[in-house]
């Protein structure tokens, strides 16, 4: 519980403690019947995973998603009814002491769990986390939260319940919750691999877009510290006149166009998320790291071959989009990825927007990301990603020239290097 202790003996002012009178009150009844997706970590009884909850919570909220909820100090089940409850509010950070009134042991959870909860649904929070099952149940019963699986249906909602209650978590959630182990790791594969284009845009800068230019294949942005580059899908006919306006976007603008289901705007998404994350002075290892793979037990899939694959991984298995003789169609990628020991993954798939299907089949594997559109930064690491391979550039300038020339990736490191960085085992 290192987190959760390390808040709570931050020195923090507290807030002041939700007021429950203990009649319903009618700023609490809901405006519609929103929805929810619920996830539940499940652990053994008197195995305390508050601390789980607040470092997986709180990191969430550092990257800029907005997270609400309450996790519980001291350990709920404690025989001592009469003991305070200190709650951190993970909207805040802060924390508070709740007096619990005879005979009412859980009232002031279930007043700070609904009011939290209807808050946040209102606000379209990122996350939602109470520690508590039976606040969460009582809350959304009252709130006439309708539970759904779906990520895009309902905002997720994320509490604990000891494994000999379980029978309570069905017949709240039914078939359409998800049980969690009580892991960190367990927790980021619940979170989803799909959100790390919003992961990845939200550490963006607000800095000044200093160069733009497009050519017939690649797209690059150069911001304060860094360029970025992105491989353009198709011809951007349809691109070009809108990149004046484009320019006197902030890079983070920019960088928003990641949640475009326009192919050209994702590429100008990539290439302003490179520019930031790839800065001049980005400390790593030469090459794309990709040897590190070699002599993996196992099935080793390659998405997309690059220079030297051959030489690197003379045995993977190789998909492509326009498959050659001996390698596999994209189709594949549900059949060979689970249960593989690794894969290596260009970095068009994070343009293509096939990079989180690829993640959430190979999870467990060690995977790779490379190639000159790969953001390397360490966000990307608790989606699955252990190392991350691609350029830092030198020379923006004479980048910028062959860009517009139509310039291919063999050409790219008279202008900078390849590089990666890599997760610890």
């Amino acid at each position: 519980m290192t987190a959760l202790n390390s808040t709570f003996n931050s020195g923090a002012a507290p807030p002041p403690p939700p007021q429950w009178s203990g009649q319903a009150s009618p700023f609490m009844e809901p405006a519609k019947a929103p929805w929810v997706k619920p996830g539940v970590v499940v652990h053994d009884p008197g195995q305390p995973v508050d601390g789980l909850l607040a470092e997986f919570a709180l990191s969430i909220r550092s990257r800029g998603f907005q997270v609400a909820g309450f996790v519980q100090g001291n350990h709920h089940g404690h025989a001592d009814k009469t003991q305070p409850i200190e709650l951190l509010d993970l909207a805040s950070g802060q924390h508070s002491t709740m007096e619990r009134e005879a005979g009412l042991h859980d009232l002031p959870w279930f007043a700070a769990t609904q009011s939290s909860l209807r808050q946040a649904m209102k606000n379209d929070a990122d996350l939602m986390v109470v520690s508590r099952f039976s606040a969460l149940e009582k809350a959304s019963t009252d709130l006439k939260a309708r539970v759904e699986d779906g990520i895009s249906d309902g905002m997720p909602v994320l509490t604990s319940i000891a494994s000999s209650c379980l029978g309570k978590w069905r017949a709240f959630a039914g078939p359409r919750g998800t049980m969690i182990e009580p892991e960190l790791n367990a927790l980021w594969r619940w979170w989803g691999t799909d959100r790390l284009y919003r992961d990845l845009t939200l550490g963006v800068s607000h800095g000044e877009v200093k160069r733009l230019v497009c050519g017939p294949r690649w797209l690059m942005i150069e911001g304060p510290d860094g360029a970025g580059l992105a491989y353009l899908p198709k011809f951007p006919k349809s691109l070009l006149p809108r990149l004046d306006a484009m320019r006197k976007m902030s890079l983070r603008q920019l960088a928003e166009y990641s949640q475009s289901w326009d192919p050209l705007e994702m590429a100008v998404g990539i290439a302003a998320i490179n520019a930031h994350y790839n800065r001049f002075d980005l400390a790593a290892a030469r090459g794309n790291g990709t040897r590190a793979f070699q002599g993996e037990n196992g099935r080793v899939v390659v998405v997309g071959a690059f220079p030297g694959l051959k030489a690197t991984l003379p045995n993977a298995l190789v998909i492509e989009s326009e498959p050659r003789d001996g390698e596999y169609p994209t189709a594949a990628i549900d059949t060979l990825m689970p249960g593989c020991a690794a894969a290596v993954v260009t970095s068009s798939a994070l343009i293509n927007r096939s990079l989180p299907r690829i993640l959430t089949g190979a999870w467990g594997a060690r995977v790779a990301l490379i190639g000159p559109a790969t953001p390397m930064t360490p966000r990307l690491y608790d989606y699955g990603v252990e190392l991350l391979g691609g350029l830092v550039v030198r020379d923006p300038a004479g980048l910028a020239v062959a860009v517009e020339g139509g310039a291919l990736p063999r050409d790219f490191d008279r202008f900078g290097h390849y590089a990666h960085i890599r997760r610890s085992r």
